[in-house]
Order: C-alpha cells, then sequence, then structure tokens
C-alpha cells in the first residue's frame, strides 16, 4: 500500500487470504486503483496429497466395494441371485426316521398311502399293466390331526428322499420368484428321483384364481399357474410324487382337486377314542409314568382332541412331574394336564372379593345342576371356582359319547344349561351380572342355527341366509340375506321364542331343585373344585335318558 502522497508514493508487498464465498470484487478494486497483485493459490497440503485424494482414492473405494461384495455373494450362496431358487428343505437320512409305527389315530389315511409306498419300492409292479399312480395325493383335516407327521412316515416308510416346503414360501415381493420356485422344485424332484415333494398349507399358493384385489395378474396366481402346469408336465413313472396338505380345502382351485394333479384326496380327521388311546402309547412311550396311568380312561376324557393337543396334553404332564421332582408321571399329572388344555391355566393369585367368589359359586352350580337333571346332556365332568383362563369358575361337561349328529332335544338341553348360571344368580341375588356373556352368546348362537339351518322353528324345514364365497375376498365365507325384511323379523322372532323357552324351562327346573343348588353352591365354595363323582353324591344318581328319545 502507499505510504505517502503523489507520484513518488512506494508500494510494499503483502500476502492475504481470500474468502472463496464473499461476495466483495476484490479483484476488481484492484484493477481500478491500478494494483499491481499476483493471485496465485496457496496451500500448505502437499501437492500429492491432492491428486491422490482427487483421482487414486476413489478408485481404491471402488474396488474395495466390488470386492466385498462379491466375498458377500459367494458366502451366502449367492444371495442375491438366487431368489429364484426352491427352499425346499431335504430330510437328511441322519435325522430320526418316522414311520407309520410313529402315526397313530388315522388308520384310514395310512391306508390310502400304502399304495404310493409301494409305486416308490416297486414302480414296476404298477406300471406292468399299464396302471398310473396317482401323481398327488391331497391330505386335508383340521389342524394337529398329523398331515405332515403322515406325508413324512411315506417318505421313511420307502425309504426315500423327502423335500418339504410350505406354500408361502413360493410368494415374495419380487415378480416371476414364485414361479422360478416352482421350476427349481419340479426341477429338483426329478434329479433325485424316487422322491417326495411335501407342499404343507397348500392354500397359501392354491386360493382360487380371482380371489384377490389385483385379478389376474397378482404374483400368487402367476405362481398358482405354474404349479398346474407342472404337475401336468411330469410323469409320475419318473419316480417323484406330490403330497400336499390343508385345512382348508374349500378354498382351493378346483384346477388343482382335478384329475391328472390331485388325483387322491384323504381326508385325516380327528381320531375317535380307539385312535386316541393309540396316540397316548406313542406320546407316553418315551416317558416314564407310573402304573397307574390308564390311557384307554384318558382316551374317553378327551373327546374331540386332536393328536397335537394330545401331544401337548402328554408334555404338561411330564413338566409338571417334573416341577414336584417325581420320578414317574403319575396319573393326576395328566388330568390336570388335561384341565390345562381344556379349561386354561389356573390363577390362584387373582383377588377375588367374597361377592364375586359366592356369585360365581351360584353361577357354575346352576350349570352343573341344569347338566345333571336334563338327561339330554352330557354329564358334568368337573365345576369349580377356581379362575382359569380368563373366566372367574368354569363348568365342564364330559360327553358319554363322540357325536356327529345333534338332534333337537340335545340342542335344546345344551341352551337350557348355558342359561342356567344367569337364572341361578336372579333366583339367589334377585339381581343381574355380567358373568353370563358368554352363555347368552352360545345360547343365542344355536338357537339361530336352529332356526336358519337346521329347520328346527316353526318356520319349517328351509334354510336362510345363503353362505357365499366372496371371491374378491379370497374366497371367504359371508352370509348373504337371501329373505325378505319380513322373514328377517320372522327370524328373529324364532330365535328370541327358543331362548326364552330354554330361560323359562331353566327357571322351573332350578325352582324344583332350589336345595340341590345351594349345596352345589355351598361345596364349591368350601372345596372349589367338585368332579363327577362329587356332584352325583349331593345331588343323586343322574336320570337316564330313554331309548326311545336316544
Amino acid at each position: 500500500m502507499p505510504r505517502g502522497g503523489g507520484e513518488s508514493a512506494t508500494f510494499q508487498e503483502f500476502r492475504t487470504s481470500r474468502d472463496l464465498y464473499s461476495e466483495y470484487p476484490l479483484q476488481e478494486k484492484l484493477i481500478e486503483y491500478q494494483i499491481p497483485f499476483d493471485n496465485e493459490r496457496s496451500s500448505a497440503v502437499p501437492q500429492w496429497i491432492v491428486i491422490f485424494g482427487s483421482t487414486i482414492l476413489p478408485i481404491l473405494l471402488f474396488l474395495g466395494i466390488m470386492v466385498f461384495i462379491s466375498r458377500q455373494m459367494q458366502g451366502t450362496g449367492n444371495r442375491a441371485l438366487s431368489f429364484g431358487k426352491s427352499r425346499a428343505r431335504l430330510h437328511s437320512e441322519s435325522e430320526s426316521k418316522i414311520t407309520f409305527d410313529d402315526v397313530a389315530g388315522c388308520d384310514e389315511a395310512k391306508e390310502g398311502l400304502e399304495e404310493v409306498i409301494q409305486f416308490l419300492k416297486d414302480p414296476q409292479k404298477f406300471q406292468r399293466l399299464g396302471g398310473r399312480i396317482p401323481k398327488g395325493v391331497l391330505l386335508m383335516g383340521p389342524p394337529g390331526t398329523g398331515k405332515t407327521l403322515l406325508a413324512r412316515a411315506v417318505a421313511g416308510e420307502a425309504n426315500v428322499p423327502f423335500y418339504s416346503i410350505s406354500g408361502s414360501d413360493f410368494v415374495e415381493m419380487f415378480v416371476g420368484v414364485g414361479a422360478s420356485r416352482v421350476r427349481d422344485l419340479f426341477e429338483t424332484g426329478k434329479k433325485n428321483a424316487p422322491c417326495i415333494i411335501f407342499i404343507d398349507e397348500l392354500d397359501a399358493v392354491g386360493r382360487h384364481r380371482g380371489a384377490g384385489i389385483g385379478g389376474g395378474h397378482d404374483e400368487r396366481e402367476q405362481t398358482l399357474n405354474q404349479l398346474l402346469v407342472e404337475m401336468d408336465g411330469f410323469d409320475t413313472s419318473e419316480g417323484v410324487i406330490l403330497i400336499a396338505a390343508t385345512n382348508r380345502p374349500d378354498v382351493l382351485d378346483p384346477a388343482l382337486l382335478r384329475p391328472g394333479r390331485f388325483d387322491r384326496q384323504i381326508v385325516v380327521d380327528l381320531p375317535d377314542v380307539k385312535g386316541r388311546e393309540d396316540i397316548f402309547k406313542v406320546h407316553t412311550a418315551g416317558i416314564e409314568t407310573d402304573p397307574d396311568v390308564d390311557l384307554e380312561r384318558l382316551a374317553k376324557a378327551t373327546p374331540y382332541f386332536s393328536g397335537a393337543d394330545i401331544e401337548n396334553m402328554v408334555n404338561e404332564a411330564a413338566l409338571l412331574a417334573a416341577k414336584e421332582d417325581k420320578d414317574s408321571v403319575e396319573m393326576s399329572f395328566f388330568d390336570e394336564a388335561k384341565d390345562r388344555v381344556l379349561m386354561g391355566p389356573e390363577r390362584r393369585s387373582l383377588v377375588i372379593s367374597d361377592d364375586d367368589r359366592r356369585a360365581t359359586a351360584y353361577h357354575e352350580a346352576g350349570h352343573a345342576l341344569l347338566r345333571h337333571v336334563i338327561p339330554e346332556n352330557d354329564p358334568n365332568y368337573k365345576a369349580t371356582i377356581i379362575p382359569r383362563g380368563r373366566s372367574l369358575g368354569v363348568s365342564v361337561a364330559l360327553p358319554i359319547q363322540e357325536r356327529r349328529n345333534f338332534n333337537k332335544k340335545y340342542l335344546l338341553g345344551s341352551i337350557t344349561t348355558a342359561l342356567g348360571g344367569r337364572v341361578a344368580e336372579e333366583l339367589i341375588f334377585g339381581e343381574l351380572t355380567t358373568g353370563a356373556q358368554n352363555d347368552f352368546e352360545q345360547a343365542t348362537d344355536i338357537a339361530r342355527k336352529m332356526v336358519t339351518q337346521w329347520g328346527m322353528s316353526d318356520l319349517g324345514p328351509l334354510s336362510f341366509g345363503r353362505r357365499e364365497e366372496q371371491v374378491f375376498l379370497g374366497k371367504e365365507i359371508a352370509h348373504h340375506q337371501d329373505y325378505s325384511d319380513k322373514t328377517a323379523i320372522e327370524i328373529d322372532e324364532a330365535v328370541h321364542g327358543i331362548v326364552m323357552e330354554c330361560y323359562n324351562r331353566a327357571r322351573k327346573l332350578i325352582e324344583t331343585n332350589l336345595d340341590g343348588l345351594k349345596k352345589l353352591a355351598d361345596g364349591l365354595l368350601e372345596r372349589e373344585t367338585l368332579v363327577t363323582e362329587d356332584i352325583e353324591e349331593i345331588l343323586g344318581p343322574r336320570p337316564q335318558l330313554s331309548p326311545i328319545a336316544s
């Protein structure tokens, strides 16, 4: 800068930094005042570091990322490129082999699968006369009846590889993946023939086409189409048998069930009393049981139990015995395990007032009394005021026989018994409580079905409310009102009439046996639990149903 004025002014050189983001026109001002300047960049960073950071470092980072991705793909079996590969799991021979000896309670289903086993063992026996073994076997039945176990037993009996996959494993968010997995599954089966391919929960991929908001273009339907094509294309002479299981056969696409695909459909139903005893023998074989354990009695005491329920019950009994440090599982532990499965676990820690406890005792006594005096009912199994599950008390019946068909007298007896708890509370306390909510739901449901489905009312042998399968809701069942408003009123009146008739019947029966009701309630308050023998000791022998009424 100049140190003096005039033309003889001298300048002294200096350096300064300039803010790159400043809007002040420094360079233009220097030119305006004719001040000499040099705008060379000065940097404290060496030039080689600048070159390395701007050119070589990005290249090295890119190469490192590529190597990392490559190793990840190799380490996971090229997972990034294997979306279309089947996820079927091969059950190796090193695993414990399951045979028909491990499956009980479904003798008819085992007989239906015997041909499949014979074919896998000796295909020529069936092919020499031109016969064709079924391409597919569909196992249908309620949950827990042993469909998957049956399929594994077939593979174990035939001593062939067993590939299992769930129906939901086919469907992914990526378009085309499901169809690709179906193709890969059948290719794997052909390469390892003879073998069994098992698809569990077939309804996850085999639902009726058009049963979705996406119409015929969603991924699940493309997967189903590929499955249909593959089942048409493979030949059973190659030794590949397809077995599938479902508990919703009503929603399956008809093309899956036609001959040439799932030729054979086998129902795996709930076991009868003999089947349950056999299932108990299978599941108690691996535990130490006390000599007093009566499997026949347990089978009779567990109607409508599935194989999974029985397995759970046996396991619960073993855990209870281990908790008590017992050397073997006694009969009492099986009884407690049965109560847990039927009524839920005890909640002894729940604090209940004396008034609630007394009301619960009379409520359950009302149920037990009507179940005892009405001969059409199933007999009492147990009544308790110990809270179980979400209930403050429970009264349970034990069917003397497994019913597949219900007559009108039995249904009316069931409604009357369901209303017994409310009637007992009214007669004893003169007030209403909320404890009968579930009883009302049960009674109303039975009465409405008697009117609308079973033709057991004055409206005649008619069915009201057609059950429709809403195809755009996934073939779900819905009720369609196919009757007039006038008929709807008549239906409501008929339902109301049935319930009120049973209510009045319950009231008369309890008023007639009011002394027995009080004795039952006192017994519950004193002992908390009354079994069949205790109830009959208080009320006397149970009236027998006449042979004509049965």
